[in-house]
């Protein structure tokens, strides 16, 4: 007479307003093999890494850093609910954030610019800084109206920004966004914001372009990066221009290997400070 196996233990999800998630990966997730540039399944799961023939992509490992419990808490369930994204941690300030950005081996980190103990803005400069942090994205999040501290986030190495009162799905198809590569800037509030900072008396960082370095671009080039500074994206930029969205991209490559720039929001800030494009007046 044989007997059913016993069933496998049921776990019970985790409390959000129990504290930060725990750091690792998360069962079912699949983990970066650095020696072959593939993946490698997770041994606490047992599962198959995703066929990059199939299509299937890994979810985006998404650690969320804000000072606030029920925030997180409400954002980490929000990007819980897609299946193409994963929590991998939560931090309470910027120093935590650093270290789970490595420990927790995040794609991207939403970042709130005002936290204590380190703020938004230098945890944003350490992880862009890291070189085994590289391929770390940071989405920051401001109140807007109150934060002028956006440009320096961009400055700093973030690939964009979003408001917190933004739609939930908003912020999903943002995260997408960033973790895919592209940088979150849109035409209105980008150009609004940046000409408004930018207007202010303040001395450029150090390692800012310098106007000097626009003397290496063509003609072109310094038209797609004017448009670019403007929030135009790469289709919008080729239909302006008569191009084919694919040798716009071609451009936009060229000018950040040129500029130094990591993506197009620091092609934004090399745009405004070296006076290729000028803040206006409204």
């Amino acid at each position: 007479m044989t007997t059913a196996p016993d069933p496998a233990p049921r776990t019970s999800p985790a409390d959000p307003a129990s504290g930060p998630a725990p750091v690792g990966p998360a069962p079912g997730t699949t983990s970066p093999d650095p020696a072959s540039g593939t993946t490698s399944p997770d041994p606490a799961s047992g599962t198959t890494p995703p066929d990059p023939a199939s299509g299937t992509a890994a979810p985006i490992r998404v650690l969320l850093a804000d000072d606030q419990r029920l925030v997180r808490s409400a954002f980490a369930m929000l990007v819980s609910s897609a299946r193409d994204m994963n929590v991998v941690g939560q931090a309470g300030t910027g120093r935590e954030a650093v270290e789970l950005a490595r420990t927790a081996r995040a794609d991207l980190v939403v970042m709130d610019i005002r936290m204590p103990d380190l703020d938004g803005i230098e945890a944003t400069r350490r992880i862009a800084a890291d070189e085994d942090l590289a391929g770390v994205r940071v989405l920051v999040l401001t109140t807007y109206d109150t934060d002028e501290h956006i440009v320096e986030a961009l400055r700093a190495g973030a690939s964009g920004f979003l408001v917190k009162d933004t739609r939930p799905a908003e912020l999903l198809d943002a995260i997408r966004t960033v973790a895919a590569g592209e940088s979150l800037l849109s035409p209105g509030p980008t150009a609004r914001l940046i000409a408004r900072v930018l207007r202010l008396p303040d001395a450029p960082p150090p390692g800012a372009p310098a106007p000097a370095a626009l003397a290496a671009l063509s003609e072109r080039e310094r038209q797609v990066l004017t448009l670019v500074a403007r929030g135009l994206n790469n289709a919008e930029a080729a239909q302006t221009l008569g191009l084919s969205p694919l040798t716009t991209k071609t451009h936009v490559s060229r000018i950040m290997g040129k500029l130094g720039a990591r993506d197009r929001a620091q092609l934004v800030i090399a745009a405004y400070e070296s006076g290729l494009v000028t803040p206006s007046r409204s």
